[in-house]
């Protein structure tokens, strides 16, 4: 059985590798994550009516924040947001 130093060890190692995964994550959005929340606030008020499984809202909220749709509708998709309704349930999720 490893010693109470070896299991302190190794949780700072783990401690160390989480914060590098979400430090890489952080990085990589294609938007600053002010406007990634603003994005999911805007979509909280226009799916009030329902969603019609496009991102007819997340585009248009993109076009008026003047954020590149080309980068950032990818990214989307890449973390389960094929649709506005699903921007919120997969993406909102995992990023807040």
């Amino acid at each position: 059985m490893p010693s109470n130093a070896e299991l302190e060890r190794r949780k700072a190692l783990l401690r160390g590798l989480a914060e590098q995964h979400h430090a890489q994550a952080i990085a990589a959005l294609p938007l600053p994550r002010e406007a990634l929340t603003a994005l999911f606030d805007h979509l909280d008020q226009a799916l009030e009516a329902g969603c019609d499984h496009s991102l007819r809202f997340t585009r248009q909220f993109l076009q008026q924040q003047a954020l590149d749709e080309a980068t950032v509708v990818p990214w989307l998709q890449a973390n389960g947001g094929y649709c506005d309704c699903e921007v919120l349930a997969n993406v909102e999720d995992a990023w807040q």
